[in-house]
């Protein structure tokens, strides 16, 4: 047989008739060597970066023992696993005491750390497990024995991996996973006649509680920001309805002022038919004043086109009522003892002279109140009052109900024109007057308000809040 014949039957050849050589084989290395370094550095980058160090666990929590529970159980697992793992490294392994004191204190006290860091715990916490791997390698009372990770080092580790899992990103959970099941994998390899494969129940355990505490985390985080949509909705609904009472105070407000500007227009158009003699000059004047008030009323109606809402878009026809005053108090009030509330009614014996603004704002003030009692209150006993000070400047509008008795029926009318308390504010800030609301001793409700008899020739300021029940 040639040489040549012996040389391709001892080993594989090459594509080419040739064998592999070292080169390929380093070639490969490299490959895979390249192919690991992104990997590890990312790994490297994610056990080396904490997510808001310094930050208690449960810091953010209201109640106060629940932001202390993390303190208090990591002092108990520290006082218990330190002379526990003293006396299971020194009595049961055989090793020194003074290095068994040193490694069962490493492997103990940084739970305590772990409240705050428990990244820079584990560092600490996972070096000395390994060096205690290591030291048990050279003991004598390792045979029959867990190792390369003793049960106190077992325990230790699934506290900090709780800790880990409430506080740190999944990335660096998956990480800190991997590289304990790696290190025990390599014990393993190292000293395969030592180990009791602890590691696997090490790299069980750790996972199942890793995977639960960040299951339980990321459930916190996920309420945490309802909460926060929540409230930000509840902001948002607030100011939506706030503003909805002021395009309706508006729109009702546009009769009020297109009645005056239209007595304006007819008056200015037929005073040169009304009063004889007047100059050209006047007659001019007259005529654009008549113009004004119906480019005046032209503007109102553009601008309540934009503050109507889509409810009145979609009816049929116009509103075309007018605007009630305090002087269909009567009307209302027999139409909410028609659903049920008793209701007792008091008027100024003599007829009092009220803007429109004011007459208004009064009548949907007690209509608002009326109406929260049937929504709330149904079947209490309601008295309402409407009264002149004794210096005939201001408007007392009084609406106080009584707890109803039981048993309490279902609300009966829900006609509202506002939006309850919000409602009244408005209309009473638009007439620069004042509003008290709020429970009776007793179990009642109490809506007061006083009303200036001429309305504010200036707007008041809408930043500016006279009401006692500000909310």
């Amino acid at each position: 047989m040639s040489k040549r014949s012996l040389l391709s039957e001892d080993g594989p050849t090459g594509g080419d008739g040739r064998r592999p050589t070292r080169e390929s084989a380093l070639r490969v290395a490299r490959r895979v060597a390249g192919a690991a370094r992104p990997a590890l550095r990312v790994l490297a980058t994610e056990l080396g970066t904490p997510n808001r160090p310094g930050t208690p666990l449960f810091g953010n929590v209201q109640r106060r023992w629940v932001r202390n529970l993390p303190y208090a159980v990591a002092f108990a697992f520290a006082v218990s696993l330190l002379p526990s793992g003293v006396n299971v490294l020194h009595n049961d392994y055989g090793m020194a005491g003074s290095l068994a004191g040193a490694l069962a204190t490493a492997q103990s006290v940084p739970l305590l750390l772990a409240v705050t860091r428990p990244l820079q715990a584990w560092w600490v916490m996972f070096g000395a497990n390994v060096v205690c791997a290591v030291v048990l390698t050279g003991v004598d009372g390792v045979a029959g024995r867990p190792w390369p990770w003793p049960p106190t080092v077992i325990v230790g580790y699934l506290a900090l991996m709780l800790a880990l899992s409430v506080r740190e990103r999944r990335r660096t959970l998956i990480a800190v996973w991997l590289t304990t099941g790696v290190t025990g994998i390599l014990f393993e390899t190292v000293a395969p006649d030592r180990s009791e494969s602890s590691w696997v129940l090490m790299f069980v355990l750790s996972g199942v509680v890793l995977l639960l505490g960040a299951a339980l985390r990321e459930r916190g985080d996920a309420q945490r920001k309802l909460l926060e949509q929540e409230t930000i909705s509840e902001a948002e609904r607030a100011r939506r309805t706030l503003l909805e009472e002021r395009a309706r105070i508006a729109r009702e407000l546009h009769d009020v002022v297109a009645h005056h500007m239209s007595v304006i227009t007819v008056q200015a158009d037929s005073a040169p038919y009304r009063i004889s003699g007047i100059p050209r000059e006047a007659q001019e004047e007259f005529g654009a004043i008549a113009a004004s008030a119906r480019e005046s009323l032209a503007e109102m109606r553009r601008l309540l086109g934009v503050l109507r809402s889509e409810e009145t878009e979609r009816q049929d026809a116009p509103e075309k009522a007018p605007q009630p005053g305090i002087g269909q108090l009567p009307k209302l009030v027999e139409a909410t003892v028609r659903a049920g509330v008793p209701v007792e009614l008091a008027l100024p014996e003599e007829p009092v002279a009220l803007e429109p603004a004011v007459d208004l704002s009064a009548y949907r003030i007690v209509q608002e109140a009326l109406a929260n009692v049937v929504r709330h209150a149904p079947g209490a006993s309601t008295r309402v009052s409407v009264t002149v000070t004794a210096d005939r400047a201001r408007l007392t509008v009084l609406v106080v109900n009584e707890p109803p008795a039981p048993p309490v029926t279902a609300p009966l009318e829900t006609s509202g024109t506002g939006h309850g308390l919000v409602g009244m504010r408005e209309r009473v800030r638009l007439v620069d007057g004042t509003l008290d609301t709020g429970p009776l001793p007793d179990g009642g409700f109490r809506v007061a308000a006083q009303l200036p008899l001429s309305a504010p020739r200036t707007p008041p300021d809408p930043l500016s809040t006279k009401d006692s029940d500000a909310p």
